[in-house]
């Protein structure tokens, strides 16, 4: 699964920092989500949609396998 997090960051000038604040993680999940480490919860994922204004679709490129065919 690819993560266009650190896109979406950089474009709102939010550092990790602030978003795990926002997001009420550590910074360090914000690291390893941004890096594709780290699966978010469905719950997660929509608290980071909701804070970018996308939909989760459009924050996570599901790749391979990972589709529903």
């Amino acid at each position: 699964m690819k993560t266009l997090i650190r896109e979406y960051r950089t474009k709102m000038n939010i550092t990790q920092e602030e978003l795990s604040q926002i997001l009420k993680v550590s910074r360090q999940t914000v690291i390893s989500l941004e890096k594709g480490k780290y699966k978010p919860s469905l719950v997660l994922a929509h608290k980071l949609a909701q804070t970018f204004g996308c939909t989760i679709e459009e924050l996570f490129i599901f790749e391979g396998d990972e589709n529903i065919e």
